[in-house]
């Protein structure tokens, strides 16, 4: 048995990881035959190894062609790359020190995550009668969305070590390829063009494309590692032969306007078809025509010389050019210049040199710049304001014009093809046709005229990521997009250096928060008419999505949901009366239902009753969706440490204000745009101090979080994109409710596609031929582990205004963890 176990250290601070360091002497040096779980890169052994020893990705497999063969080397090729990249890894420090900006999870998570996502998988598909080892399923299952930049993960967990995880990787592998060769569902390759893909197929590719974003993700990573810490291992590919050719000092090229080629009105189609025999994921599929009025776009992406004007300027200094989210992010990192620009001197001579994944190289400035989205749209508006012009990043269906067409077979696609694998005529910098970006010029233009619609940096768009219409989850992944679509994740096109597989293609369409960090860099748009409204894939579309930004909140377009409506003011003072308001307050002289007054302080009782019948433990609590903080607050008059958990900004710093303060000001709506002040206090018995509020998402909630006596849920899972994913949170090896702990559970049940997708409902629906109902889902989510001990219906009531309420009667229900 495989052991391990990613903890809570009893030690806390900034160096608490290092209890991880076991001094395993054999990660110093290159890696021995040891290491390798899967197929050595060598030329002949391990598919997309070329006679130099050096390993790429290879094609998508087109399923209405390929083997159980092709499919086995496609796995095998994606293992290999993933075990050449962490090679590259010089000591245990690599794999459990931190990021420096705290927000995601130590390489070692990144090492055992391809491995166990394979198994959970295939157990779903049932390829798998049961786990590999359920311990490390867990922890390596999910990893960390950041909600915003100073969002920081304390990292103080004890991880599994290199050794273990390496081995648990190796039985996995065995697994792998045992059930390629052996199950009978791989007997139906090749597919043909219009068959549906048998779901253990689908597992198993589903698993090739999850690796290969994990790839991109990691080699990001290793590239914010101190230098000290990495060594390209020699199958990995070189840097573009270019960066031989650097410089410290920068050529007088910066106020060089970029060469525009106008692209005329036209109709983007944006979506795969539901036919294509290739793996897509699950946001790819749909359809949406935008039709696209007149623009000019830069013929390349902006480069590392054409930004450094931005950076001499003072562009790091000056709030004019950046968004408010973007000035606060900057403020707070301290950014002077570019996450991967490292001086190479003092701070006013502007030399600098470039971090690659593997080296530090003088920088060479004809490469793309990578930046992340607050950085382009602060360049977009400082070269505009420049050039007397409008810029902006492009829309998603602006870049499918500048592709200039979709394939019409996925041998059209632009991943790796035979041409693409040669270092000495590439067609795109993609799937590692080189380990690093390549001049901006470097590739051929298209028909269009453009550089770079593929390949070399990701490219950030305009878009919030949205569902496209007729969206559908899929059952064996049912968070992989719905979580992000929240109005607070820009889309990425094009793919990068690093992108393998579907990453690569045409149909991709990728997303990350605004200050994320990754291959990416900026094209930049000139539209013809700057005043004109811009459809983009976020606005007025149908799918689970809500935006924050202009292109969702124009007239008629949505305006509220999980990112913007609960962060609007008329939200939180409604929340602060139904969470803190007295009868007088809430009704005023009229009669109404007072029982259904003081719906958190209800509802927190019940758990703190509970806790007490069922001898559950007083130590913590947990509170996720707790809005703007009464029920947290009530809690804490039977446990010693409580964590109010929501995914609004706004309820956050008001659930604080109330917990430093006592008492918040808030404004009652009586009658049209008519309000008055009132002033709301928390329960002067509580100890205050007891409780703690952060923002997370609850279909991410952070892994540092630990283990809980009791869990509330209240009114929050029929609000969320992936309900399952929140759940599945509670139990298992990391589960946020020891064993023996506590969950109570409200909901009213309001299953609506705006927020939830109809696949991924816990109730609502008909299945077998009759309906299922909530308290059923959450049977079939929470039975293996969970045991129902109540149910009851509870009442609450929201003032819209003076004589308008919405009555509501939420399920209760309360579950206990087996011991």
């Amino acid at each position: 048995m495989i052991s391990g176990a990613a903890v809570k250290t009893d030690e806390a601070g900034p160096d608490a990881w290092r209890r991880n360091l076991q001094g395993d002497a054999r990660l110093e040096g290159p890696r021995d035959a040891s290491w390798w779980t899967g197929l050595e890169p060598r030329h002949g052994r391990a598919p997309g190894v070329d006679a130099v020893g050096v390993v790429r990705g290879l094609p998508l497999p087109d399923l209405s062609r390929c083997t159980r063969a092709d499919l086995l080397a496609y796995f095998e090729n994606g293992w290999t790359i993933t075990e050449t990249l962490f090679a590259g890894l010089v000591g245990e420090e690599a794999f459990f020190r931190p990021p420096w900006h705290g927000l995601r999870h130590p390489l070692i998570f990144y090492y055992g995550h391809p491995a166990a996502l394979y198994v959970n998988k295939m157990r779903i598909a049932g390829l798998l009668a049961g786990p590999v080892n359920a311990d490390f399923e867990q922890i390596f299952e999910t990893g960390v969305d950041e909600m915003s930049w100073d969002d920081l993960s304390k990292n103080e967990s004890l991880w599994p070590t290199v050794a273990e995880t390496r081995e648990y990787r190796g039985v996995v592998h065995a697994d792998v390829v045992r059930i390629i060769r052996e199950h009978p569902d791989f007997d139906a390759l090749p597919l043909g063009a219009a068959q549906p893909t048998p779901a253990g197929v689908h597992a198993v590719l589903m698993g090739c494309e999850h690796e290969r974003i994990h790839i991109e993700t990691s080699s990001v990573l290793i590239r914010e590692l101190p230098v000290r810490l990495v060594r390209r291992h020699p199958a990995w590919p070189g840097d573009h032969p270019s960066a031989a050719a650097g410089s410290l000092a920068a050529p007088q090229v910066g106020a060089r306007a970029p060469v525009q080629v106008q692209v005329c009105a036209g109709t983007s189609v944006i979506g795969k078809p539901a036919d294509w025999p290739t793996f897509g994921w699950d946001n790819e599929y749909g359809r949406r025509e935008i039709r696209v009025a007149p623009f000019a776009a830069a013929s390349q992406l902006v480069s590392n010389v054409e930004y450094y004007g931005f950076v001499v300027d003072g562009g790091y200094r000056d709030p004019q050019w950046w968004s408010k989210d973007g000035w606060s992010w900057r403020t707070f990192r301290n950014a002077k210049r570019p996450a991967f620009w490292q001086p190479a001197g003092p701070e006013g001579l502007h030399e600098y040199r470039l971090r690659t994944i593997f080296d530090t190289v003088e920088m060479p400035w004809d490469w793309p710049v990578v930046v992340n989205a607050h950085e382009s749209v602060a360049y977009a508006a400082w070269r505009g304001a420049r050039d007397g012009c409008v810029y902006r990043l492009p829309t998603e269906a602006e870049q499918h014009r500048m592709r200039g067409g979709g394939p019409s077979a996925p041998s059209d696609e632009p991943g790796p093809s035979l041409a693409q694998g040669r270092v000495d005529d590439p067609g795109f910098n993609l799937s590692l046709t080189f380990g690093s970006e390549a001049p901006v010029s470097a590739m051929p233009a298209n028909a269009a005229g453009f550089h770079d619609v593929f390949g070399n940096v990701w490219q950030w768009c305009q878009d919030h990521f949205a569902a496209l219409p007729d969206f559908e989850v899929h059952p064996l992944y049912d968070d992989f997009s719905t979580p992000c679509f929240d109005g607070e994740h820009q889309v990425i096109l094009g793919g990068s250096f690093t992108s393998l597989g579907a990453e690569a293609g045409a149909f991709a369409r990728f997303h990350f928060r605004s200050h994320f960090h990754q291959h990416a860099g900026l094209r930049l748009v000139r539209p013809a008419d700057p005043d004109a409204f811009v459809e983009t894939t976020c606005s007025d579309g149908p799918g689970p999505h809500v935006g924050s930004g202009p292109c969702c909140t124009r007239e008629g377009g949505r305006d509220a949901g999980r990112g913007s409506g609960y962060d609007s003011p008329t939200a939180r003072d409604a929340y602060v009366l139904m969470h803190y308001g007295s009868a007088e307050q809430t009704f005023g002289d009229l009669a109404g239902p007072v029982d259904a007054l003081s719906f958190a302080a209800r509802v927190a009782e019940r758990v703190n009753a509970w806790s007490v019948t069922a001898e559950c433990g007083d130590a913590r609590a947990l509170d996720v969706g707790c809005a703007v903080g009464g029920s947290s607050f009530e809690l804490a008059r039977h446990f010693g440490d409580v964590v109010g958990i929501d995914l609004s900004s706004s309820f956050v710093e008001t659930a604080r204000s109330m917990a430093a303060d006592g008492c918040i000001e808030f404004r009652r709506v009586e009658e049209g745009v008519h309000a008055t002040t009132q002033i709301a206090t928390a329960p002067d018995d509580v100890d205050r101090g007891r409780v703690s509020f952060r923002r997370a998402d609850a279909c991410a909630l952070p892994p540092d979080l630990g283990a809980f006596d009791a869990v509330l849920l209240a009114n929050v899972l029929c609000r969320l994109p992936s309900p399952r994913a929140c759940l599945g949170r509670m139990g298992g090896p990391r589960g946020l409710v020891r064993p023996g702990g506590l969950l109570v559970v409200t909901t009213p049940a309001t299953w609506d596609e705006k927020f939830t997708p109809r696949g991924a409902w816990l109730g609502g629906y008909e299945r077998a031929g009759r309906y299922v109902t909530t308290l059923e889902g959450l049977h079939d989510e929470l039975g293996a582990e969970f045991d129902l001990l109540h149910r009851e219906d509870v009442s609450c009531v929201i003032r819209e205004h003076a004589r308008k309420f919405e009555f509501i009667i939420p399920e209760l229900s309360v579950w206990r963890r087996r011991a």
